[in-house]
């Protein structure tokens, strides 16, 4: 593993992280009528997709490893780029469905790290 690669992880399950403590308990209706939180979620995503992007960078037998890590990637150029067309819905999506699997892999390859 990189040597770089085990901080861009634990950047990735801080983020995660937070996004899952966050957003518990909620549902679509509350994240879409509560801005800041909406905005704090999307920032998070950005933090994990920009992480995510330097590990295929410098670790790419690392990245490869984290499912969708190149869906993830996508995301936060959508997130940044795409900032005015963001759908709540969408985001809240994330939460749901990728953001269990994505801390499981990370908290996988951490603990490989030791």
């Amino acid at each position: 593993m990189h040597p770089r690669a085990p901080k861009l992880l634990e950047d990735i399950r801080s983020a995660a992280e937070f996004v899952k403590s966050a957003t518990d308990g909620l549902v679509l209706q509350e994240f879409k009528q509560n801005r800041m939180l909406r905005q704090a979620v999307e920032r998070n995503f950005e933090i994990i997709g920009e992480a995510m992007r330097r590990l295929e960078k410098d670790d790419p037998d690392t990245a490869v490893r984290i499912r969708d890590y190149r869906r993830i990637i996508a995301f936060r150029n959508v997130l940044i780029h795409g900032y005015d067309a963001i759908d709540p819905a969408i985001v809240w999506s994330a939460v749901e469905v990728d953001l269990a699997p994505l801390l499981a892999d990370v908290q996988t390859l951490l603990g490989s790290v030791g």
